[in-house]
């Protein structure tokens, strides 16, 4: 019985049920991409523009020359792990912390024509890992903390040369060395929570993964995207990016500003038994997540 409880609710109905939410049981209009896409994007107009001026900036800070921190010959005994490439390549990053969520998206606009969710839900999405993404590459850039394979990025043939003052004479590749002074906070750690954690959350709103009705299978749709970042940030400790330090302050950095943004598109609709909450946009237009 219990077995048969558990398929039913894995059942196409429920799922259909679950992303239509209650807008049209309560007899709502639509309001579809071809109504009120011009006027939404009017409104918003302004946010856009702010979009537009972080991805200027986000490509001032990526072209930039990090703080070339000093490194002493005691300092590499901690750096010298072995140089090796990306498990996660830096071209998939934005397809699934952005690419991703976005097609999840259009798949409940699809089913609920609601071009407010849509709308909102990308604008939060890209305000989540812009925002992210400046204040990383800030970091970055400030701080030039050397990565765990620092060594073999200054001396590739392994022959160490140092100043008068102790301090590393690179004789690597420019763009090698460069690189190897942004190590903290992980990049592919922070996109990857700020995308995904905020996937995340809208996943939770959508399904009411926390209404307290015992569906203890919501949350595993819940936290599969945490699960998926947690593995990109776990790949960067093993590739000898990073140190632990920086995927655990990426990944908290993400998560964080995720959260901010997500709050911004409507009420927080994660925990809709406090008090009969009005969550719009999330749960759906008006709709009483009770």
């Amino acid at each position: 019985m219990a077995w048969g409880n558990m398929m039913s609710y894995f059942s196409l109905p429920n799922f259909r049920a679950i992303f239509q939410g209650r807008v049209r049981q309560a007899g709502m209009q639509t309001h579809t991409i071809k109504s009120h896409g011009a006027k939404i994007a009017r409104d918003h107009l302004h946010d856009w523009l702010i979009l537009l001026l972080l991805v200027v900036i986000e490509v001032i800070l990526f072209v930039m020359h990090p703080f070339y921190r000093f490194v002493g010959k005691d300092m590499m005994t901690d750096l010298k792990y072995p140089l090796k490439g990306n498990t996660v390549p830096v071209w998939t990053v934005p397809l699934y912390a952005v690419l991703l969520p976005v097609a999840v998206f259009l798949l409940v606009y699809i089913r609920r024509k609601d071009v407010y969710d849509l709308h909102h839900s990308i604008l939060g999405l890209l305000f989540s890992v812009l925002i992210t993404a400046v204040i990383t590459d800030a970091i970055k850039n400030a701080l030039g903390w050397p990565r765990p394979d620092f060594f073999w990025r200054c001396f590739p043939d392994g022959k160490e040369l140092f100043d008068r003052w102790g301090n590393v004479i690179c004789h690597g590749k420019g763009s090698d060395v460069k690189e190897g002074h942004k190590s903290f906070p992980s990049g592919h750690t922070s996109w990857s929570f700020a995308g995904l954690g905020f996937l995340s959350l809208y996943l939770s709103g959508k399904i009411k993964a926390f209404d307290r009705k015992g569906h203890v299978a919501k949350l595993c749709i819940v936290f599969l995207p945490l699960l998926a970042a947690s593995l990109v940030a776990i790949s960067r400790v093993d590739d000898y990016w990073h140190h632990w330090q920086d995927v655990f302050a990426g990944g908290l950095l993400g998560l964080i500003v995720a959260a901010f943004c997500y709050s911004q598109m409507g009420t927080l609709c994660i925990f809709p038994s406090f008090g009969g909450v009005t969550c719009q946009y999330q749960c759906g237009a008006v709709d009483e997540c009770t």
